[in-house]
């Protein structure tokens, strides 16, 4: 048995989301400063530059975690590697370099809590379910999940995707449970497009998810090579079909 005083709900934190067995803790100010960095913490603060982490219920589901996220845990909360064989290993190793993951992600077991180490970073709360079962991440956000979701390499159809900015391999995340991204902007800031048989086209690498149903490929902005010039776009990337696009359309890329 335990217990924790002072955390989540402490004077400095917040809760700001829940989901599944996800909590992310948001601290609003610096209180642990020096008159020295005073100053350069309270803009911080000010401009929603804070310190989160996530708390990850164990009792509740087993959680797969990105390598070197765990801060502290307690109860009986036990990590294995996950792994399934030579075969499952290899996989994985060669996963992680195309995806910016970490090749080996560890998955915690038992009954307790597991804490992630703070960062800057946004934290979003994704139910798969919403996403049909399936979605495509960007590289380098995943964080964890519930360890009833599968992560899958998943090749783009064409070689003219390599450049989109996505490379030819993305992870997916598929089947049922909750999901924790760190994301590079907030929620409030992601444009959630829902495409049916339709298409989107960006420029640069602003989508950070979209469902596995649609097809990605990267094409000439215009019909024709002088078309393209005369736009000043040139390549941009491609969304096509029914399914579920997260824009961050205020990324500087």
């Amino acid at each position: 048995m335990y217990q924790i005083k002072n955390f989540p709900d402490g004077k400095n934190a917040k809760v700001t989301q829940e989901l599944g067995a996800f909590k992310v803790v948001e601290y609003e100010k610096y209180l642990s400063v020096t008159q020295h960095d005073s100053q350069h913490k309270f803009f911080q603060s000010e401009m929603n530059v804070r310190r989160r982490q996530v708390i990850c219920n164990v009792s509740r589901s087993n959680i797969t975690l990105q390598g070197g996220a765990m801060q502290w845990t307690i109860g009986n909360v036990n990590a294995t590697t996950g792994l399934k064989g030579v075969g499952d290993f290899i996989g994985k190793v060669a996963r992680s370099k195309v995806t910016g993951e970490t090749a080996i992600m560890p998955e915690y077991t038992g009954t307790g809590l597991l804490v992630t180490e703070p960062t800057y970073a946004h934290k979003l709360l994704v139910d798969v379910a919403d996403w049909n079962g399936a979605i495509t991440l960007a590289d380098g956000l995943f964080l964890a999940c519930e360890s009833s979701l599968k992560l899958k390499t998943i090749m783009r159809d064409n070689l003219s995707s390599a450049f989109g900015g996505k490379g030819f391999f993305n992870l997916s995340v598929q089947g049922q449970g909750v999901l924790c991204l760190e994301s590079p902007v907030t929620k409030e800031e992601l444009v959630e497009i829902d495409l049916v048989d339709d298409i989107l086209k960006v420029d640069g690498s602003n989508v950070i998810a979209w469902s596995n149903t649609l097809d990605f490929t990267v094409e000439r902005s215009g019909k024709t090579l002088l078309g393209s010039a005369a736009s000043g776009e040139g390549l941009v990337n491609v969304y096509r079909g029914t399914g579920r696009i997260w824009l961050a359309s205020l990324l500087d890329i």
